[in-house]
């Protein structure tokens, strides 16, 4: 390719709404064109990364046996109404009628529809495995678009989808994809982990998340250095921190806080380790009627450690939480503490309520809590001395740097990733809930087993930006760059022997598969060396009439702190070897 028959729209400054690093420079340099909120043009330069990474993709999903098929963007709504999900989804799912008022919804996945497809053509168990995959364009009506493509709402997406005949089958479609998933992660030449995940809104049983790493990430990840845990924070298990509980020592005292609602403050107040104190979070629960109206409602206290957060996640894993809560009101938990928030604790209830303890709150011994007044907490608080046992005990809190590690083979550690892949187990989730069955060997129906595996493909782009930067712009990997190589002659305009030694340069490595790009654009050496490096090509050679006389060219990696004079005969040998 050469600069002039190409697309190159660079900027000096990024626009206004751009705010995290990888849409700015997306925009600086020419990937991408807003259209609307959420909504971008991809241009020509962008487009040539997605391609490459759509290229690693479908290479390792063929040679896992996947079997690509393309399933609609629009889909009837009837598909989604048989799963439910197309009123449980919510405003995310773009639902629109046709001229004839009949539904449709624009797909942000394709469950219902690879499972219409799999009951109509999988009738034997003798068809299975089968795994079905697709490169589509997606649509989610995010409520408030931002970061350029990490958070947009269209955006293209891998999503492979297997029918196993039971469970032990899915299992080894999951380790199949599992295992393709790191095969194309570390073809695109990026840092991610692997980690243990929830299942979210999807449902099944078994889940892990593909993260980039990057200190602007949105997700934390948990891992052990020292062992092959990982998992993402909102599943990393949360070990007791205390193996068991230690007689009382303190009476119970209601000791006065004026003003100091937080633990933080009740702890340096009284001088205490935040360690010490407990904090009291309320939580409801809604019984509804036949006429979809709260027929009754539960009140729940769940204690954590002062220095711990409560992890929702884990709260919604509580038996008598897992059909969903919401947090108290105002007036919920004045009838039921008789007080408003910041002085609650589980003594001196006006009205029953579910106490659920964090594993370690459950074996702690003289710890500070509310005393359901106004400026006043207990200090010296015992279990079973002061107040009955928890109705639950449970994992409850995030993990925090250091805590000893579920495998107990050393301390976990976190760090910030993007989310760019997810495999799921899900089960007959899908299978049962539209009535997709095959035949055994016995001639009985028997539903699907499936997993679900996805990757954001048009995301990796933002992610790879946001881990491969500087100060001049993007650093790619060299597998997915838009170009290899880019061939930066200097007076190409003016010097016929530039001209003569460049293109013939260019020829030789398109004749050896090198994906480069001849600047042809007679531009300033400083202009043209910034554009390429706003861009990221990996790989640039320089050829300049005074180079040429001396018999040398200069190549430099993206990444290297200054040029190396290379003997002009060699050039083509040094780009391949580092290439």
């Amino acid at each position: 390719m050469k600069a002039t028959q190409f697309l190159i729209s660079t900027l000096k400054e990024a626009p206004a709404d751009a705010e995290v690093i990888s849409h700015k420079l997306m925009m600086r340099a020419g990937l991408i064109k807003r259209l609307g909120a959420g909504i971008y043009n991809y241009m020509p330069m962008g487009l040539r990364v997605i391609r490459k990474v759509e290229a690693i993709i479908r290479e390792e999903m063929n040679r896992a046996g996947a079997i690509e098929v393309t399933m609609p963007v629009v889909q009837p709504a009837e598909l989604w109404q048989e799963t439910g999900r197309f009123d449980k989804m919510g405003p995310e799912l773009l639902r629109i009628q046709d001229r004839h008022e009949r539904a449709f919804v624009i797909q942000p996945t394709s469950e219902e529809v690879v499972t219409d497809i799999a009951r109509q053509e999988f009738r034997s168990y003798k068809q299975l495995p089968k795994n079905l995959y697709q490169i589509q364009t997606k649509f989610r009506d995010e409520r408030r678009p931002r970061f350029g493509i990490m958070r947009g709402r269209e955006f293209t997406m891998k999503d492979a989808y297997s029918f196993d005949r039971d469970a032990k089958a899915a299992a080894h479609s999951y380790d199949t994809m599992f295992a393709a998933y790191k095969r194309i992660f570390d073809r695109f030449g990026l840092q991610y982990r692997a980690v243990a995940a929830d299942t979210g809104a999807i449902g099944g049983d078994l889940s892990h998340e593909f993260q980039v790493i990057a200190d602007t990430g949105e997700d934390a990840i948990v891992y052990c250095p020292t062992s092959e845990f990982a998992a993402n924070i909102e599943l990393a298990e949360a070990v007791n921190l205390l193996p068991a509980r230690a007689s009382a020592s303190q009476a119970l005292s209601k000791t006065p806080t004026p003003g100091k609602s937080t633990c933080a403050d009740v702890a340096h107040l009284l001088s205490l380790p935040l360690q010490r104190t407990v904090k009291s979070l309320v939580l409801a629960t809604d019984e509804l009627g036949e006429d979809g109206l709260v027929n009754k409602s539960t009140v729940w206290l769940l204690l954590v450690r002062g220095d711990h957060d409560l992890n929702e996640v884990k709260a919604g894993k509580v038996e008598g939480l897992k059909g969903g809560f919401r947090f108290a009101t105002v007036a919920e938990i004045e009838d039921h503490f008789g007080c408003k928030p910041g002085y609650l604790g589980p003594i001196g209830l006006k009205k029953p309520v579910k106490v659920v303890a964090d594993r370690t709150v459950a074996n702690m011994a003289d710890f500070v809590c509310g005393a359901n007044e106004v400026d006043f907490h207990y200090t010296g608080v015992n279990w079973g001395r002061d107040l009955p046992e928890p109705d639950v005990v449970a994992d409850l809190r995030n993990v925090v740097e250091g805590d000893p590690s579920p495998d107990g083979k050393g301390l976990l550690a976190i760090q910030r990733g993007i989310e760019v892949g997810h495999v799921f187990y899900l089960g007959p989730k899908y299978s049962r809930a539209m009535n997709a069955t095959f035949l055994d060997e016995t001639g009985k129906p028997q539903f699907f087993e499936m997993g679900c595996y996805g990757i954001g493909v048009t995301r990796i782009l933002g992610a790879a930006i946001e881990q491969g930067h500087d100060e001049r712009g993007i650093v790619w990997p060299a597998s997915i760059a838009p170009f290899e190589v880019v061939i930066c002659p200097i007076g190409m305009d003016r010097s016929p022997e530039v001209k003569v030694a460049a293109e013939a340069l260019y020829e030789q490595l398109r004749a050896q598969g090198v994906d480069a790009l001849l600047d042809d654009r007679g531009e300033r050496p400083g202009a043209m060396f910034a554009d390429w490096e706003l861009i990221g090509v990996p790989l640039r050679v320089v050829l300049s009439e005074r180079g040429l006389k001396a018999g040398t060219v200069e190549i430099q990696g993206r990444r290297d702190a200054a040029a190396q004079a290379t003997p002009a005969g060699d050039a083509l040998a040094e780009v391949l070897r580092r290439r």
